[in-house]
C-alpha cells in the first residue's frame, strides 16, 4: 500500500476519536508512534551489534507526586507489536499513565567519567536517556479510545516497513503530507524541499569525512540526510569512519514537530544516537557569542522565508544588519558560523536577492567576506503547492570576497510547463549543472556578472538572463497581470461611455 493511503487511513481512524482535535494533533499523536516503532527497530539491529547493548526504555524510573515509580519495558516491541495484544481501556491507561510519564519524566542517571568499557556503555545509555526524554518534552497522547489506538498501530505496524531501504526517504514524505493537510504551513514560511534540490546541493557542496556539516533549519532532515548519504557512500570505509561521520551531523529545529521528525529520521538513517540534532532557535543566540568552537565546515539549508521573527530576535544580530525577516537574519547567521573555507548552499527566495535597505547591506557583507561562486535560478513551482515565490540556491565559500558570480537558470524539462504531484522535479535534471560545473562556459542557460556590475546595481543579484533565445510564449504571470491591467481600463472606459450616453439622453429629455 502506497505510504500516502497509510498515512490517510490512520488519520481517518484518528477523526473517529473525540481527544484528537484538527490535524495538527492527528499528526503530533502519529509522529511519535512513528518514532517509538524506529527506535525499537534499531535497538534491535544494536542489540546484535553491541554486546554490552543497554536499552533507555527498560527498568525506567520517574518522579511523581515526589515518589519514584519503575516501568520495567516501555519498549514498543514489547506493548505494541502484538495485534492481538493490550487494546481498549488496559491501553489508554497504560499510554496515559505508565509510557508518557515515564518517557517525559525518565531519570537519566548521573554523568559518568573514565574510558573503560563499563564507562563508555554508561555514557552511551545515558545519551540514548536524554534524546528520548527530549523528543517526548513536547510529545502529547491526545487519543481517548484505546480500541482506536490499537487500530492505528496495528496499521502502523503492517503497513509501513521502516527497515526497507526503499524507505530511506519516508519522512520526506510524511512530511510534505504534513504540510498539505495544515492549512497554515505556508504562511509560517515552511515549505518542504524536493530531495532532488537537497541531493544537487549536497552534491555541490560536496562534504568530506571529518567535516562538521550543519543544517540550522533542519525541519525534518532532508538536507542531512542527503549529507549522511554522500559522505557515507564517497569516505566511508570502517567502522572508525562511520564513527567519526555519526559525530559529525549537527541540525537545529525550532519546532516540535519536525524535531521529532527529525531525530526520526537520523536513526532511519543510521545515525544512533542523533544529540547532535537540537530542538532550539537557532536565531535565538546573539551573533558576538559564536565562538571558532561553535563554526562548521559545511552548511546546507532551507531557511524559512516569507516568515517574521518574535519581537527581539533582530537584537542578537549587528544594528546595521537587524530585521525581523527569518531568511535575511539567517542569511547573516549563516556567514558567522562557517570556519575559514566553509562552504554552503543555501536556498534563498528572490526578494533577497532584488531587495534593499538591510537586504543590501546583508548582500554586501556577503560579497565581502565570501566567494559566492553560483546561483542556480530555480523556475516556477519548486515548492508548489505551499508557495508561488521564485526560488534559488546560493553557493559560497567564506574566506576571500567575491570577483564574479555565475548564474544558472534552470529550466523546465521537455513538455513541463510546471511541476506537481505527479510530476515532481528529478534529480537527472540537474545533469546540466553538473557537467557544466567544473569547465564553466556561457551559454543559452549560464551567465556570469562582475563584482563591479554588481556594485553598480547597488547589489541588485536579480540579474536576468542575457543570453536566454526568444521566448515566443510571455510568462503565463505577465500575461495575467497584463489581462487584469487591460480589464480594469476596459472597465474604466464602459464607465465614462456609460456617463456619456446616460449625459446625453437626459439632454434630449430636457
Amino acid at each position: 500500500m502506497a505510504l500516502s493511503t497509510t498515512i490517510k487511513s490512520i488519520q481517518d481512524i484518528m477523526r473517529k476519536d473525540v481527544g484528537v482535535d484538527g490535524d495538527a494533533q492527528r499528526i503530533g499523536q502519529l509522529v511519535w508512534l512513528i518514532f517509538l516503532k524506529i527506535w525499537d527497530d534499531r535497538e534491535q539491529e544494536l542489540e546484535l551489534i553491541e554486546d554490552d547493548f543497554e536499552s533507555p526504555l527498560v527498568n525506567v524510573t520517574w518522579k511523581e507526586n515526589g515518589d519514584t515509580r519503575t516501568a520495567e519495558d516501555l519498549r514498543w516491541s514489547t506493548w505494541a507489536t502484538d495485534e492481538e495484544g493490550i487494546t481498549g481501556d488496559k491501553l489508554l491507561a497504560f499510554a496515559d499513565n505508565v509510557l508518557f510519564p515515564g518517557l517525559k519524566g525518565m531519570e537519566v542517571g548521573p554523568k559518568v567519567d573514565g574510558d573503560d568499557e563499563e564507562a563508555r556503555a554508561a555514557r552511551a545509555l545515558r545519551s540514548r536517556r536524554l534524546l528520548v526524554r527530549s523528543v517526548f518534552e513536547d510529545a502529547y497522547q491526545y487519543m481517548k479510545s484505546g480500541t482506536l489506538l490499537r487500530q492505528v498501530i496495528n496499521k502502523l505496524e503492517a503497513d509501513i516497513d521502516f527497515n526497507d531501504s526503499r524507505n530511506r526517504h519516508l519522512f520526506g514524505d510524511i512530511y510534505e503530507g504534513i504540510l498539505k493537510g495544515l492549512q497554515s504551513a505556508g504562511n509560517a514560511g515552511e515549505y518542504y524541499t524536493p530531495r532532488a534540490v537537497t541531493q544537487f546541493a549536497v552534491e555541490m557542496v560536496a562534504p568530506k569525512l571529518g567535516e562538521t556539516i550543519l543544517d540550522p533549519a533542519c525541519g525534518t532532515g532532508g538536507f542531512l540526510a542527503c549529507a549522511i548519504e554522500h559522505v557515507r557512500k564517497e569516505h566511508v570505509r570502517n567502522p572508525d569512519q562511520e564513527a567519526q561521520l555519526q559525530a559529525s551531523i549537527r541540525g537545529v529545529e525550532k519546532k516540535p514537530l519536525p524535531h521529532l521528525l527529525c531525530v526520526t529520521n537520523m536513526i532511519v538513517h543510521g545515525i544512533d544516537v542523533p544529540t547532535g540534532i537540537a530542538h532550539d532557535n537557532t536565531l535565538s543566540r546573539p551573533l558576538r557569542d559564536i565562538s571558532i568552537r561553535d563554526r562548521v565546515d559545511v552548511i546546507v539549508t532551507n531557511p524559512p522565508f516569507g516568515g517574521m521573527e518574535e519581537d527581539g530576535i533582530e537584537n542578537n544580530f549587528p544594528s546595521s544588519f537587524r530585521t525581523r525577516e527569518t531568511a535575511d537574519l539567517f542569511l547573516v547567521l549563516i556567514v558567522e558560523m562557517l570556519k575559514e573555507g566553509g562552504r554552503a548552499a543555501v536556498v534563498l527566495p528572490d526578494g533577497t536577492l532584488f531587495g534593499e535597505g538591510v537586504k543590501t547591506r546583508i548582500k554586501e557583507h556577503l560579497l565581502r567576506t565570501c566567494d559566492l561562486h553560483t546561483i542556480v535560478r530555480l523556475p516556477n513551482g519548486v515548492f508548489a503547492p505551499y508557495t508561488s515565490i521564485k526560488t534559488n540556491v546560493l553557493f559560497f565559500t567564506k574566506g576571500k570576497p567575491t570577483k564574479e558570480v555565475w548564474y544558472y537558470e534552470h529550466p523546465y524539462p521537455e513538455g513541463y510547463k510546471s511541476y506537481s504531484k505527479t510530476k515532481p522535479m528529478r534529480i537527472a535534471e540537474f545533469e546540466p549543472e553538473k557537467a557544466w560545473w567544473t569547465d564553466r562556459q556561457e551559454t543559452e542557460r549560464a551567465w556570469r556578472v562582475s563584482i563591479e556590475d554588481i556594485r553598480e546595481r547597488g547589489y541588485n543579484l536579480d540579474i536576468s538572463n542575457p543570453n536566454a533565445p526568444e521566448d515566443t510564449h510571455e510568462d503565463p504571470d505577465v500575461l495575467l497581470a497584463r489581462y487584469e491591467k487591460e480589464k480594469v481600463a476596459a472597465a474604466a472606459l464602459r464607465e465614462e461611455l456609460r456617463q456619456v450616453l446616460a449625459a446625453a439622453l437626459a439632454g434630449e429629455s430636457a
